[in-house]
């Protein structure tokens, strides 16, 4: 029987750059979708005024687009009040939106109470049963009033994509505040709206949300809505189980692009981290969405190392093409007849691609010799032994055989000097394909 297509979302706030935190939920909602051939909204929780700003969007487009993530229609919640506005007075109407006037300083103080008394902070709904008369008086001392959703004192249940059968006591959750005393919309009201009128199918996000998703169940259901599939992924923390956010500034998407990581090395490892799957390089965005399971991921807290997508991004660099990374490798400086040679001997020893520049200018200008003071007379005598250029594949193999007779040297005696001098590195490609791409020596003293 063919699914039908699925309808999802990736809703960020634009208040800051988008690290990989965010990207495990974009990931897991865009390969639901496209694994039935259906929708993926990109869609801008941008309700806070003041703190969201059109470069963090222009950014996460950018992010986004670097990963292949590209979203079928782009919807923007600060151009949608009207229709929040509209959906309050439909509640108001049902009797499922009250209005309160206790001060945060109020609030507290009655969380403490409860609390010393053995009772879980609930909000005790004395703002229920204000008469109107009540309401003016307190408009009248300069207080604003806000608005709060009366859940239904019911179990709330579903069953949840990851997480299993989820149950929740609707008595042991506040009643959420929707609208605050300045107007403003909050989250857990313009999404929920915004689901139901977007046709939202499914929706996977981090297992902070599961208290969030048990209010927006009742309140898309007191708007006549259907909810959407919902599953909760499990939190990421540092590779020694550290809480991640203070890790995040390391690990916002454009700073890693900028490290040289490649996208589908990012992708590969978000999309098996945390599941009973091996994590592998994909060789394509098709085979990640053909392989993924939502089903298969755990609850339990997922530890990501930033430094395991160095394999990953080697693996995918040294598969490249040589047609894939010709611009990079002209921009250089290397002679176009040099370029794909520059290419096959180097690709093996690489792990971003900017390490490419290291090998150029090796090649180009020589390097500082590393040699051990006892080797300082045996490299001396080696260099003048070298055979007069133009160096070819053989020249490595007659040099280095030609001192072998003079000196008696050989194996890694012999081998590590000459390589040490004439790049100034312990290891690298194969000396024999080396030799024909160095242009300048420069001779140890």
């Amino acid at each position: 029987m063919t699914q039908r297509p699925t309808v999802t979302r990736f809703a960020p706030s634009p208040t800051g750059y988008i690290h990989v935190g965010n990207l495990r939920t974009a990931l897991m909602n865009y390969l639901i979708a496209k694994q039935t051939g259906g929708t993926f909204i990109l869609r801008l929780d941008d309700t806070d005024q003041e703190r969201s700003k059109q470069e963090y969007i222009d950014g996460l487009k950018q992010d986004l687009d670097w990963l292949g993530l590209h979203w079928d229609r782009i919807e923007q919640q600060s151009l949608r009040f009207d229709r929040y506005r509209e959906a309050a007075e439909q509640l108001k109407a049902a009797g499922r939106f009250y209005e309160c006037f206790e001060t945060p300083i109020e609030l507290d103080l009655k969380r403490k109470k409860q609390l010393n008394m053995g009772k879980p902070p609930v909000y005790d709904r004395t703002s229920l049963h204000l008469t109107e008369a009540e309401k003016s008086a307190f408009r009248a001392e300069g207080r604003e009033g806000y608005w709060r959703f009366r859940l239904d004192l019911e179990r709330i249940e579903w069953n949840d994509g990851i997480l299993g059968p989820i149950s929740i006591d609707a008595a042991s959750v506040s009643d959420p505040v929707l609208i605050r005393a300045d107007g403003q919309i909050l989250y857990t009201f313009a999404s929920s709206v915004d689901d139901i009128d977007m046709g939202v199918t499914n929706i996977v996000r981090g297992a902070d949300h599961v208290t969030n998703t048990a209010t927006q169940i009742q309140i898309m259901k007191a708007m006549g809505g259907t909810p959407p599939d919902f599953a909760h992924h499990s939190l990421l923390t540092g590779p020694k189980g550290e809480e991640l956010s203070k890790r995040l500034g390391v690990l916002a998407l454009r700073d890693l692009r900028g490290q040289g990581i490649q996208p589908m090395a990012l992708l590969s490892l978000m999309a098996r981290l945390g599941s009973s799957k091996p994590v592998e390089l994909a060789p394509s965005m098709q085979a990640l969405i053909d392989g993924f399971e939502v089903g298969s991921f755990g609850a339990a807290p997922t530890k990501l190392d930033s430094d395991d997508l160095l394999p990953l991004t080697r693996a995918y660099n040294q598969s490249l093409p040589f047609e894939a990374v010709e611009a990079h490798i002209l921009a250089l400086g290397v002679p176009a007849p040099l370029a794909e040679v520059f290419w096959k001997v180097t690709r093996e020893n690489i792990t971003v691609l900017t390490d490419l520049d290291m090998w150029w200018i090796l090649f180009r200008d020589g390097a500082e010799p590393l040699i051990d003071l006892e080797d300082v007379a045996f490299v001396n005598d080696a260099v003048a032994m070298l055979p007069p250029k133009p160096w070819t594949e053989h020249t490595w193999h007659q040099w280095t055989e030609t001192v072998k007779a003079a000196t008696g040297r050989k194996g890694k005696g012999l081998y590590r000097p000459l390589r040490r001098a004439l790049t100034g590195r312990e290891t690298g490609p194969e000396m024999a394909d080396v030799m024909p791409l160095l242009q300048v020596i420069k001779a140890g003293n």
